[in-house]
């Protein structure tokens, strides 16, 4: 039997082919793939710029779908289920995989971007890198599972949140989703920054107590209007630029700490010797492991972090092309972007 897979043939050029459906193998799972996010990442590779994926790529590693169909062992699944899947590909063998930091893998793949992604009808997995959504969460709020699983794991970089005063720097849709994961795990207060106040706006509906546009504000002066003198307890780099990290390092508390979520895209210049002066805690974080997923999904099904608000379009599957060309054209409005494998 065939379905439809994506193929990415080149920079900005998106193709599709009838390709067997794959039939499940011993510990595997079939996987009725219903929704995708497009994420920074994805818009890299669309553009050539992603200096790790090599072309032809078949994409796609925010998902969720259910289950089709079970391979040979494989219990605890029942088929149609709604599910999600992990898509980091690790050797277990390394140091960081054999002392349970397989995010950090030394041979680390990810699907959709140096192995096949899910972006097909149907996707045959290792049960292992299956999670259960649960029956009340949307495809939409599933396919939104990953990045969610990003936030969590950057929240949980920092010792305690529990009580704790937060800045988050860029409300792009990991910002806004690290700013409440931290809520969900326990901050008393959030701040979120940016120089476009359609993003914090958005930041607002999704539950943040405070929001500066550092365009028009300094940032040290918004700390100290969200929070008193005593500024954060730790502020997330969810932007990753000279800027948002020399505002960071300028302004944070003595003694406190900065956390670099996003990616820089080339070599920063910031001021190490306040860093190195104010004693700050400068950490970072990769990806995520299977307790961040357990996390977000519960997150979700409590209703404690909203995904709906962060869906700005749907494409249809054949439809992939125009998914990149609205996001281009809408890149400071758009924040997450679904494609209906299932239209």
């Amino acid at each position: 039997m065939k379905m439809l897979q994506q193929v990415m043939t080149a920079p900005g050029e998106i193709s599709f082919r009838e390709v067997e459906r794959p039939v499940p193998e011993s510990g595997e799972v079939l996987v009725r793939i219903r929704r995708i996010g497009v994420c920074g990442s994805d818009i890299h590779v669309w553009h050539g710029k992603h200096p790790f994926t090599k072309y032809p790529v078949t994409q796609g590693h925010e998902v969720s779908g259910e289950i089709a169909a079970l391979g040979a062992g494989v219990d605890g699944f029942a088929v149609g289920e709604k599910v999600t899947i992990e898509p980091q590909v690790v050797c277990g063998k390394c140091h960081p995989c054999r002392h349970g930091k397989y995010n950090l893998c030394e041979e680390l793949k990810v699907m959709g971007f140096q192995t096949t992604g899910t972006a097909s009808e149907y996707f045959a997995v290792d049960a292992k890198k299956v999670t259960k959504l649960g029956e009340k969460m949307s495809f939409d709020e599933g396919a939104m599972i990953e990045p969610l699983a990003v936030a969590v794991h950057a929240a949980r970089r920092f010792s305690d949140l529990r009580g704790a005063k937060v800045a988050v720097l860029g409300a792009g849709p990991i910002g806004i989703l690290v700013a409440q994961a931290a809520k969900g795990l326990g901050a008393k207060s959030v701040l979120v920054t940016d120089v476009a106040e359609g993003r914090l706006a958005k930041a607002k509906e999704c539950g943040a107590d405070f929001t500066a546009d550092t365009s028009k504000e300094d940032f040290g002066a918004a700390m100290e209007r969200a929070f008193g003198p005593d500024k954060a307890d730790v502020i997330y780099d969810c932007a990753g630029n000279d800027v948002t990290m020399g505002q960071a390092i300028r302004y944070a508390r003595k003694g406190s700490t900065i956390i670099l979520v996003a990616v820089f895209a080339k070599p920063a210049a910031v001021d190490l010797a306040v860093l190195n002066d104010h004693e700050l805690d400068l950490n970072t974080t990769m990806m995520y492991r299977h307790e961040d997923y357990v996390t977000a999904i519960e997150l979700v099904n409590s209703g404690t972090v909203r995904l709906a608000p962060l869906v700005s379009a749907h494409f249809a599957f054949r439809d992939y092309a125009e998914a990149y060309r609205y996001i281009d054209a809408n890149r400071v409005s758009a924040m997450k972007v679904i494609i209906d494998v299932d239209r």
